[in-house]
């Protein structure tokens, strides 16, 4: 069957409202190869020339000869480039040299374990170390590896399993959370691969930003420190999306010095031509051809003037959805990229819902993937996209990541997904080993996705982001030292493997009954009653998932996250799974307990509250207006109360409120740093924001704060919060907040302090540049805010936005 030209259907589609704003063309290359390494197994060598790879790419020979030599060792390279064999090559050479020089005359052991030499794979999903697993099985089988030893371990692994292959194993493919719940902690257990460890690859390494890379950077440090005192140094070498300052990355993850990091950065591989078109949803109503004046002050403005303006649209999940509809009926493969566990759901059902009118069989063809599923459902999804049973998954970034899915035609993406490295990645999902590729991004309603629809040299023009996260933060770092404590008493030798200049914080673990000090180190307090392990969560909390579970049968359906249960699963909510539908009964000690109900015609979305305490003021600066109107940006840490105080049932499919109730949920303290702004009320005054306008346009003016900081911090708003009040208590002024939405911060508010005017400029113009009356979700309506957008005055939010620039000293930051 010939594949469908999707890039026709997209032009056909794009000319209908103008959706199709542009369209980047990239060219392919041809790739260049290298003769296989002298060091290379003869068998895995030909193993892989039986699969088809006659001549390894170059990068891939650059990064294995690093490795070989036992540099620490970045490959970041594109999609697709084979960076898997730049890992295999040097990992399965050195298990087959070291097997066999056991097997010789000079074979020994040390006490009761050879030092056989061990692989250490680390993924960052599940899915990704499954699919390496199968692809590892391929090549052993081609080159008739009978002696080669691989296993995953993780959650999921039953216990003879596991136990399997800590005895046996050669290679283990795991993930970062079992390495620090079960393998360090056990690490006596696991002593025979921790002696022999020669590789730990590093699977994905942009994909650890943020809490999260920073928690992963501790992992390794804690695995590291333990392979040294089992008399092993293994060489680290990490795959990475294409990135800004790979080698300091790398040096950060590992805990080196960035000289003695080999990064690989050039990409020999071929590439097809790939085709990404900027797409905006259709418009959700009939809108007047000349914008009004959002400020109700912008004569003369020419963005005011412009007649292309238009009004509020569809949402992008409606958009994806029928977009998905018409490459699934031409027969496209298709990956649909979306940012929420509920939207995949979403959009899965709606698309099977416009495939029933045209073929009920199509509609079968269609899935939702998201993290909560049970392991046996992830595991039957993705062979039955690899075996084209399924046309099309709703995806969460779960898919995002390596898995090698051949064949696909298009990806849509439903939503900006947060930096340039997860769009390039998700885009790289189709048209892969060569292969032409067409990618949909598809604008949200979000002012950052607005702007950068109609802003395409803000994507194409720029290069991808530095992965940012500081292993420094004392939120994560203290429950680290309490861990690796735990598994290996810490003395003043290991302060500089975690970037410790003194012992302040180990002290202050002593003081809280964590730790112990002794004459030779520090030891963890075993009589207190959890595991340190589970002092923290890698994934950014504390928070055990909550389990999902049918009360009839007692089947569990899923999990949620812990920190996210009070607003997804509450009692009343609506849970959805895989297109069945579901009502949450109770929720109490780490279970959800839900019936069915298929006749459901709404959905429900919690409302909440917050609050924000000063804790401390780092850094501040003082904008002087020449009117006499100053306005002071502080940086600072904070406490944020939040509590879920209620719901809203929302009637399929327009989402209108048919009826709100009350909840009576726990408050939830969030320590984490923020950037806040305070002006006078009386400036506020002047500048034409009078009292009872004065907190809607705060609001406002925060909500589009929060949209834009992603256009200059590594993150996305999900991964960040806010709050504004026309009086806050300790400031005694109006004054807006935006603070990380991690314990200890994760860096991005403090990135917005350092560019306050530029963040303040990208704000304001993305406010003028939308031609709605009053505020819609493109400009100043946030998907995330807990009071249902209200109160919002977009024409106060763009004269405080004025106001500032005008006290703004000139040039960046």
């Amino acid at each position: 069957m010939p594949r469908p030209d999707v890039l026709a259907l997209l032009r056909s589609a794009g000319r209908r409202d103008g959706r199709l704003v542009h369209l980047e063309e990239l060219p392919g290359r041809p790739g260049r190869t290298a003769d296989w390494p002298g060091w290379a197994d003869p068998d895995v060598v030909a193993g892989y020339r039986r699969l088809g790879v006659d001549r390894p790419w170059v990068h891939q020979v650059r990064a294995a000869e690093a490795a070989w030599a036992g540099r620490h060792t970045v490959i970041a390279t594109g999609t697709g480039s084979g960076k898997s064999l730049a890992a295999w090559l040097p990992a399965l050479s050195a298990v087959r040299a070291g097997a066999a020089e056991l097997a010789g005359p000079a074979a020994g052991s040390i006490g009761s374990y050879t030092r056989r030499p061990s692989i250490l794979y680390l993924s960052p999903t599940k899915a990704l170390a499954a699919d390496q697993l199968a692809g590892l099985q391929r090549l052993l089988d081609a080159a008739a590896l009978r002696g080669v030893r691989v296993a995953t371990c993780d959650g999921d692994t039953p216990l003879t399993e596991r136990d399997w292959a800590r005895d046996h194993a050669d290679v283990v493919l795991t993930n970062p959370d079992f390495l620090h719940f079960s393998m360090l902690p056990g690490h006596r257990r696991w002593q025979r691969l921790l002696r022999g460890l020669r590789y730990v690859v590093v699977d994905e390494a942009h994909a650890y930003r943020g809490v999260l890379g920073a928690h992963v950077a501790l992992v390794l440090r804690r695995l590291l420190r333990l392979a040294a005192h089992y008399g092993s140094v293994p060489t680290v070498l990490m795959a990475s999306a294409t990135t800004a300052e790979p080698a300091l990355t790398a040096a950060r993850l590992v805990g080196a010095d960035p000289a003695d990091i080999v990064a690989v950065t050039e990409d020999t591989a071929p590439t097809g031509r790939r085709s990404v078109a900027l797409w905006q949803p259709a418009l959700a109503e009939a809108w007047a051809a000349t914008a009004p004046d959002p400020a109700g002050d912008g004569a003369g403005d020419p963005s005011l003037d412009d007649p292309s303006l238009d009004g509020p649209r569809r949402s992008a999940g409606a958009e994806a959805a029928s977009l998905l509809a018409d490459l699934v009926s031409a027969g496209a493969r298709t990956l649909v990229f979306v940012r929420s566990r509920y939207g995949a759901e979403v959009i899965a059902e709606q698309t099977r819902r416009h495939l029933r009118e045209v073929d009920p069989a199509l509609a079968a063809r269609v899935a939702a993937y998201r993290g909560g599923y049970l392991p046996e459902e992830r595991r039957e999804l993705e062979r039955a996209l690899r075996s084209g049973e399924l046309l099309a998954l709703a995806t969460t970034n779960a898919l995002e990541l390596g898995v090698d899915v051949a064949g696909l035609d298009a990806v849509l993406m439903a939503g900006w997904p947060g930096t340039r490295v997860s769009m390039w990645q998700q885009a790289g999902r189709a048209g892969r080993a060569g292969a032409d590729g067409v990618a949909v991004l598809v604008a949200s309603e979000d002012p950052l996705d607005t702007f950068l629809v109609h802003h395409p040299e803000a994507i194409f023009g720029t290069g991808v982001e530095a992965t940012t996260f500081d292993p420094a933060n004392p939120y994560v770092l203290a429950p680290h030292l309490c861990a690796a404590a735990s598994e290996l008493p810490l003395t003043t030798a290991d302060l500089p493997t975690f970037g410790l200049a003194g012992t302040a914080l180990l002290d202050e673990l002593v003081r809280r009954d964590l730790l112990r000090r002794r004459p030779t180190g520090w030891f963890w307090n075993f009589a207190r009653p959890e595991r340190a392990q589970d002092l923290t969560d890698l994934r950014g909390g504390s928070s055990q998932p909550v389990q999902v579970v049918e009360t009839g049968t007692g089947a569990v359906l899923g999990t949620v996250d812990g920190a996210r249960a009070d607003s997804t699963v509450h009692p009343g909510a609506v849970y959805v799974h895989q297109g069945r539908t579901f009502v949450v009964d109770q929720l109490e000690d780490d279970v959800a307990l839900v019936h069915a109900d298929q006749e459901l015609a709404y959905r429900t979305r919690a409302r909440s509250s917050s609050t924000v305490r000063i804790v401390a003021e780092r850094d501040h600066v003082t904008w002087d207006d020449p009117a006499g109107a100053p306005v002071r940006w502080s940086f600072g840490d904070v406490e944020v109360t939040g509590q879920v105080t209620g719901y809203d049932r929302r009637r399929l499919p327009g989402m209108d409120i048919i009826g709100s109730y009350a909840l009576d949920m726990p408050e939830r303290v969030l320590p984490t740093t923020a950037v806040w702004w305070t002006l006078s009320a009386e400036a506020c005054e002047a500048a034409g924001v009078g009292k009872e306008s004065l907190p809607g346009a705060l609001h406002a003016a925060e909500h589009a704060s929060i949209g834009l900081l992603p256009l200059l911090a590594t993150c996305d708003r999900w991964d960040i919060g806010g709050l504004s009040t026309a009086v806050h208590a300790q400031t005694g002024q109006p004054t807006v907040f935006v603070h990380d939405g991690y314990p200890g911060g994760a860096g991005f508010a403090e990135r917005g302090y350092r560019a306050a005017r530029e963040w303040v400029e990208a704000t304001l113009g993305a406010i003028m540049a939308c031609g709605c009356l009053d505020g819609c979700p493109s400009c100043v309506q946030s998907p995330k805010c807990g009071n249902g957008n209200a109160p919002l005055d977009k024409r106060g939010a763009t004269r405080l936005l004025r106001l500032l620039l005008r006290s703004a000293p000139p040039g960046p930051g």
